[in-house]
C-alpha cells in the first residue's frame, strides 16, 4: 500500500526547498496527487526515497524554469481553474468584476448569477477612477500620433494614473483591491472614445448591426474622436460595456457585451505566463500596483504573448473572403513565420479558452462575413496539420466580427489580465520575499 507524505516532508527528505520539489513535478521527475479539497499535494514516500538515494537529477537543456507556489490558477489539459472554480464556467455565468474579486479576495460575490448588463453594472460600485486620474491619463496619451494602438496608449496611461494616487504604496489587501478597481476603470476611461455611430453612413451602420464590419473601417488607422464628441459610456456600467464603448466603432449590443465579458474572464489569469512572472518580480520588490501592471503591460506586447492578437487581426483582414484563406495561410508560411494566433506552449491539443470564445462569437453573429473568413483560415490550418487556434486568434475573430478598432484584441487581453497581475501582486506582497534568480556566467575571464 502506497505511503503518501506531504510536500514539506518530501522536501525535507530530499534536502531541497519546496519550490525545487514542484520543479521536479513539472519536469516529470516526481509524481504527486492532490487531496480531495484540491489544495494539498501528496507524494509517494517510496518514490521520494528512491530519488534521495540516486541524488539530484541532472538538469537537461531547455527553457529556463522558475517554480512559484500560488493559490490563484491551476491549468489542466481541458480547462483552467481560478481558486478551484472552472474558468470556462465562470465566463458563462459571472461578471468580470466578480471574477476579479474572486482572484483578489478568494470569494466570489455573485455565485450562480446570470450575467446581464443590469447585474454586471450593479457590481461596479467602487470601480471608478478619480477625476484627477482620468484627466492625467487622458492628457498623457492625447499627444500620441493618430493610429497609436490601444495597448500603446495603455502603456502611457497607467504611469499617469499612478502619479495621481498618493497612497499607491499602501500595500495591504483592501488598499490594493481598491487601487485595482480604480486602475482598471481609469485605464478604460482614459482611452479616447471611438467614432460615434451616428456619424457613420446609413449603409455602414446597417452592415455593422448585421454583424459585419464596414469595409471602409477594416484597415483604416484609429483616429480618436474630438473631445467635444466623446461620450461618457466608458465611465459607467459594467467593465465590459465600458471597454466596448472604447473599442467598437458603433453601439455595442447587449449580446456583444456578454461575449466581451466572457473574454475578459477567460483572460483574467493564466498561471505564470511571461507577463505575470514579470509582474510578480516587480511586486516581490514592493513595487506599487500601478508599477506591477505597467510591468505586465510591457511584457505582454511581444509577438509570442498577447501581441499575437494583433498579428491575427492583420492576417484575417488581409483576406477579402473565405476563398482567400489558402493564400493568406500560405503567405505566412512562405515567409517562414508562425501562423499568428495558432499553437500554445501549454495546450497542445487546443486552447479551451479559444474554443469557448469562438463558440460564443459564432452564436452571437453566425452570419458574419468575418466569422466565415476566420473559419476558413482555421480549416486551412488544420488541412496543413498546423496547431489549433489559441485565445489570441479568438480575440482577433471577436474584434473583426464586432467591428472593433485595430489592436482591440491586445486591449481586451491587457484589461482582462490586469486583474490577474494585481492578484499575483497581492500574493507577492504577502509572501514578502524578493524573487531573485541566479545567473550562470558563461563569458571569458580576463587575467588580472
Amino acid at each position: 500500500m502506497t505511503n503518501w507524505i506531504g510536500a514539506a516532508e518530501a522536501a525535507e527528505r530530499l534536502g531541497i526547498k519546496q519550490a525545487t520539489l514542484y520543479a521536479y513535478v513539472s519536469r516529470g521527475v516526481l509524481s504527486r496527487r492532490r487531496e480531495a479539497e484540491g489544495r494539498a499535494s501528496m507524494f509517494d514516500a517510496a518514490e521520494v526515497e528512491e530519488l534521495a538515494r540516486k541524488g539530484r537529477p541532472r538538469r537537461t537543456g531547455g527553457a529556463a524554469e522558475l517554480v512559484i507556489e500560488s493559490e490563484l490558477t491551476e491549468i489542466t489539459p481541458r480547462t483552467q481553474r481560478y481558486r478551484g472554480y472552472d474558468a470556462t464556467d465562470l465566463a458563462l455565468r459571472c461578471s468580470f468584476e466578480d471574477v476579479a474579486a474572486l482572484l483578489w479576495t478568494g470569494s466570489l460575490p455573485a455565485t450562480g448569477a446570470e450575467v446581464t448588463e443590469a447585474a454586471a453594472g450593479a457590481g461596479t460600485r467602487g470601480w471608478q477612477a478619480t477625476e484627477a486620474a482620468l484627466a492625467a491619463g487622458r492628457a498623457a496619451q492625447a499627444g500620441l500620433p493618430a493610429g497609436t494602438l490601444p495597448l500603446e496608449r495603455l502603456q502611457v496611461i497607467v504611469p499617469a494614473l499612478a502619479a495621481t494616487d498618493q497612497f499607491r504604496l499602501h500595500l495591504d489587501r483592501p488598499a490594493v483591491v481598491a487601487a485595482g478597481q480604480a486602475l482598471i476603470a481609469g485605464m478604460i476611461g482614459a482611452l479616447p472614445a471611438t467614432q460615434p455611430a451616428e456619424a457613420l453612413a446609413p449603409d455602414q451602420r446597417a452592415n455593422e448591426e448585421a454583424g459585419g464590419r464596414p469595409r471602409s473601417l477594416q484597415k483604416e488607422p484609429w483616429v480618436p474622436a474630438d473631445a467635444s464628441r466623446a461620450d461618457l459610456a466608458g465611465l459607467s456600467g459594467s467593465i465590459a460595456a465600458r471597454l466596448a464603448s472604447r473599442l467598437c466603432t458603433g453601439p455595442a449590443p447587449a449580446g456583444l457585451i456578454r461575449v466581451l465579458n466572457a473574454a475578459l474572464v477567460l483572460l483574467a489569469d493564466h498561471e505564470m505566463a511571461a507577463s505575470t512572472l514579470a509582474a510578480r518580480v516587480a511586486a516581490s520588490m514592493r513595487a506599487d500596483p500601478y508599477a506591477v501592471v505597467a510591468t505586465g503591460l510591457g511584457a505582454m506586447g511581444g509577438a509570442l504573448h498577447g501581441g499575437a492578437a494583433l498579428g491575427a487581426e492583420l492576417m484575417l483582414t488581409s483576406a477579402g473572403s473565405p476563398a482567400d484563406a489558402p493564400r493568406v495561410v500560405g503567405d505566412v508560411l512562405r515567409r517562414g513565420e508562425r501562423l499568428p494566433g495558432f499553437g500554445h506552449f501549454v495546450y497542445k491539443d487546443g486552447d479551451p479558452r479559444a474554443n469557448l470564445l469562438l463558440e460564443l462569437v459564432a452564436a452571437y453573429a453566425p452570419a458574419s462575413p468575418q466569422l466565415a473568413v476566420a473559419s476558413a483560415v482555421t480549416d486551412e490550418a488544420r488541412r496543413r496539420a498546423l496547431p489549433e487556434p489559441n485565445i489570441e486568434f479568438a480575440l482577433a475573430v471577436l474584434a473583426g466580427v464586432a467591428g472593433m478598432i485595430r489592436g482591440a484584441g491586445e486591449a481586451i487581453f491587457a484589461t482582462g489580465r490586469t486583474a490577474g497581475w494585481i492578484a499575483h501582486g497581492l500574493e507577492e506582497y504577502e509572501r514578502n520575499t524578493p524573487i531573485r534568480p541566479r545567473g550562470i556566467y558563461t563569458g571569458r575571464t580576463v587575467p588580472g
